[in-house]
């Protein structure tokens, strides 16, 4: 690696680029699938990028790359050299952050992608800790409930709900979100409190949940501490479906149907008496929480940094469970 470092530092003194900047731009690239989507996460100019991936393959007199007019791929020898390299940048990169973390705080821009409802009601109303402890830390936050593409937009991590099953992607669990049911005063009183999940079946309205882009809805599935072997999965009419958690807050405490969602999104309304939790002797499963990123990138202190914060916020919210043996919420 260093020989090949000072063979590409003589070609820069004749107008060149520095290996590890080309060697970044052409890992970028294979990555993205694209020279205009490298140049963007990398901050650079197209041509910048292009010229750079052109001095690479001139130093290793090698063809690193197939290029279409609508892709890029690696060549056989692209994809060996791609291997190798992303992990010696992650090697060098560990290396430098360990350094700098042990002189310094975790500083500069982290990218992370979570969906909108935990964002708004959970982590952003408690970020002031995040920047009284790391205050040269700048967040950018996607905040959506839509799929994100990690490698592609070069965003640095994800938090997701559910179980991950993608084996190109490490996930750490931070902690779960249990589950709460409930609905308007107003709505009760009219028609009456469900003492029983069966009872929602008949004479009672919904709000269902479905997922974005599809037509599958959440299901609801109930059981009571008497016979937890024995599930109750919830079904009724419904009246209005809704794949926002904030729009069906919103339709809960409009009285519109009883609502099944996790209890952060309903706590302080449940606490303000605005609505009403029910069936309090049943439970569903909580939601398992991750903050994911690729397999084959180094985790950074940034990353962690905020890893371990999330982490800190699941075991000291009401409405959160930490990893682990699991404690009920609070009411």
């Amino acid at each position: 690696m260093l020989h090949c470092t000072l063979q590409f530092r003589k070609l820069n003194e004749r107008g060149t680029v520095d290996y590890f900047t080309a060697v970044r731009a052409f890992v970028r690239v294979v990555e993205t699938g694209s020279f205009a989507r490298a140049a963007d996460t990398l901050q650079f100019p197209r041509n910048t990028v292009t010229k750079l991936v052109q001095s690479l393959e001139a130093h290793l007199q090698v063809k690193l790359l197939h290029r279409t007019t609508r892709k890029v791929s690696p060549t056989n020898d692209g994809a060996a050299y791609f291997q190798r390299m992303t992990r010696l940048l992650d090697e060098w990169q560990e290396a430098e952050a360990e350094v700098a973390q042990a002189r310094t705080a975790p500083r500069g821009r982290l990218r992370v992608d979570m969906g909108t409802a935990l964002a708004a009601l959970l982590v952003i109303p408690s970020l002031a800790g995040f920047r009284a402890r790391y205050p040269d830390m700048q967040l950018d936050f996607g905040v959506s409930d839509r799929p994100a593409d990690l490698v592609g937009e070069g965003i640095d991590c994800v938090v997701r709900a559910g179980a991950i099953s993608d084996p190109s992607l490490i996930a750490r669990h931070i902690g779960s979100l249990p589950m709460a049911t409930c609905a308007s005063p107003a709505y009760l009183a009219q028609h009456g409190v469900p003492q029983h999940p069966a009872e929602l079946a008949s004479g009672h309205t919904l709000i269902r949940h479905f997922f974005a882009g599809t037509a599958r809805q959440a299901q609801v599935v109930l059981t009571h501490p008497s016979d937890p072997a024995s599930p109750v999965t919830v079904s009724g009419h419904y009246f209005l479906g809704l794949n926002d958690s904030n729009a069906m807050l919103a339709a809960a405490m409009a009285g519109l149907g009883v609502l099944h969602c996790p209890a952060f999104i309903t706590g302080p309304q449940t606490a303000a008496g605005m609505l009403q939790p029910l069936l309090a002797d049943w439970s569903a499963p909580a939601i398992p929480i991750h903050v994911v990123y690729p397999a084959n990138r180094h985790l950074s202190a940034r990353t962690r940094a905020f890893v371990a914060w999330m982490m800190e916020l699941f075991s000291n919210s009401p409405y959160a469970l930490p990893p682990g043996p699991q404690r009920a919420p609070a009411a």
